[in-house]
């Protein structure tokens, strides 16, 4: 076996060392008359004990086992799974960013005020709201955080019967799961055969109890709500809110507006659309905004600007519905965000969402002749095609996507939105160029070939990568995150 293929454990040998560390200045005894007994070792940790060099092989082979935007394309449908800017990562090192510490003194971090206040101030202007919190930690965090939000505004009122959260049947899964969550009943609207919010079924289902309608718009299918103002007068009219799941916004910016729309409460992804680092388990970002009239419902601390310029962390707030995370946001993501839109401006934003429309109609009419296309109608960020007319030929979805994996390609989502029979949830982004997303489209029409001619060149793929076809039920029953 290659060395660097081994595990770190099997490298180990006594006396290797792989790093050097200035002697402690805390005596031992100290440390032993401070801590509890409990924390206290009984015996030296079990760590390998290797060179610099195969650390270093180690983690670089780990890296390149791995998939990410950086080593090909990744159309993850509704991830929006653009490039991450490397100007973005050069702000967010900058040492006034990254050596401060959320418990300094205010006026000697006024420049990271400035900038999550200005952060603030371009987000209210992109989503068309009035007030915006950075705090919470991600988008179903946001998501949390709103609709905390909306059940602090009807218990204002009085209005306690006000339980019902709608939720349409192609919505991301965080929606419900947010709704319960936060104490609400999720009721769930039909599509109609276009795609689009079923207005009848939502009229009858609408009542004195609705608190919300949760939607993103574009929806998941990619398509545009163009009923949007008659669902939020529906919504408004029966005394609820209209809640904006932000995970599409990247399909609009600086063409309009949620609260254009007519929208009341916003969440935004800022790893899908400002291009701040996307999986691995974080850090994210999911600030939440509102308009006029919820701002007292905010999370605190706020940061306001005050009338000579400086700013503050403002907590004296008496409706908040209190703090949702420790300090005052993933600080070091909010850089990455505001030096994205500040890179971009104006014309820069509505570009991306231009070519970003442009990449996923271009794709979705190269693809439309070899697989099912359940929504033939000029689509935005994203499409949903099916894999159906490969099922019958006994090449599932899966297959494909599996099979993609040695064409070099992520796959794109499957099998989501439920109501899409075998589908696949296709967004290339604008990060792409023609040339790439030509390569792509190739690939699966080769496979959707493959599936007609040799499917168990399919059904048994993929057949390069280190690592074979996996047993998925037994795989998520018997979770190994470690050797």
């Amino acid at each position: 076996m290659n060395e660097t293929k081994k595990v770190i454990f099997e490298l180990s040998r006594p006396g290797r060392v792989a790093y050097s560390l200035p002697k402690g200045d805390v005596p031992q005894t100290d440390i032993g008359a401070k801590l509890p007994e409990h924390l206290l070792r009984k015996k030296a940790a079990e760590l390998p004990e290797i060179s610099e060099l195969q650390l270093m092989r180690h983690y670089t082979n780990l890296s390149q086992d791995n998939f990410g935007v950086e080593n090909g394309f990744y159309p993850l449908g509704s991830c929006t799974m653009k490039y991450n800017p490397k100007i973005n990562e050069v702000t967010a090192r900058l040492d006034g960013f990254a050596n401060i510490h959320p418990y300094q003194p205010i006026e000697t971090v006024q420049g990271a005020l400035q900038l999550m206040h200005e952060l603030q101030e371009d987000l209210a202007v992109i989503t068309g709201m009035d007030g915006i919190s950075l705090q919470p930690a991600a988008g179903a965090h946001g998501e949390w955080t709103g609709l905390m939000m909306v059940r602090a505004f009807h218990e204002k009122r009085g209005d306690l019967k006000r339980k019902k959260v709608f939720v349409p049947d192609s919505a991301h899964g965080t929606n419900p799961a947010s709704a319960h969550i936060a104490g609400f009943e999720v009721v769930s609207i039909p599509s109609t055969e276009e795609g689009l919010v079923d207005l009848d079924a939502l009229r009858v289902a609408v009542d004195d109890e609705t608190a919300a309608l949760m939607l993103t718009n574009p929806n998941t299918l990619g398509l545009f709500e163009r009923d949007i103002a008659q669902i939020a007068e529906i919504v408004h009219d029966a005394g609820g809110l209209l809640y904006y799941d932000g995970a599409n916004l990247n399909a609009i910016l600086s063409k309009t507006t949620p609260g254009t729309m007519g929208f009341d409460i916003v969440h935004l992804n800022l790893h899908k659309t400002f291009s701040t680092p996307h999986g691995g388990g974080g850090p994210g970002a999911g600030p939440v905004g509102v308009k006029a009239f919820l701002k007292e419902f905010l999370p605190v601390p706020r940061v306001d600007k005050q009338a000579d310029g400086s700013y503050v962390l403002n907590s004296d707030y008496p409706d908040t519905i209190g703090q949702v995370k420790g300090y005052y946001g993933n600080f070091g993501v909010l850089v990455r965000a505001y030096t994205y839109i500040r890179t971009m401006g104006p014309v820069g934003l509505r570009k991306v969402s231009e070519s970003a429309v442009l990449h996923a109609n271009y794709l979705r009419k190269r693809l439309e002749a070899d697989f099912e296309t359940p929504y033939q109608v000029i689509c935005k960020h994203e499409f949903v095609l099916s894999g159906n007319r490969q099922k019958k030929l006994g090449v599932r979805t899966l297959d494909m996507a599996k099979r993609l994996l040695d064409f070099g390609f992520y796959a794109p989502t499957v099998y989501f939105p439920l109501i899409v029979e075998e589908a696949l949830m296709i967004e290339p982004t604008e990060t792409e160029n023609k040339e790439m997303l030509d390569e792509f489209a190739d690939a699966l029409i080769a496979i959707s070939r493959e599936a007609e001619e040799t499917p168990e060149t399919v059904t048994q793929a993929p057949h390069n990568t280190s690592v074979r076809r996996l047993d998925e039920v037994r795989a998520a029953r018997q979770i190994k995150v470690k050797f």
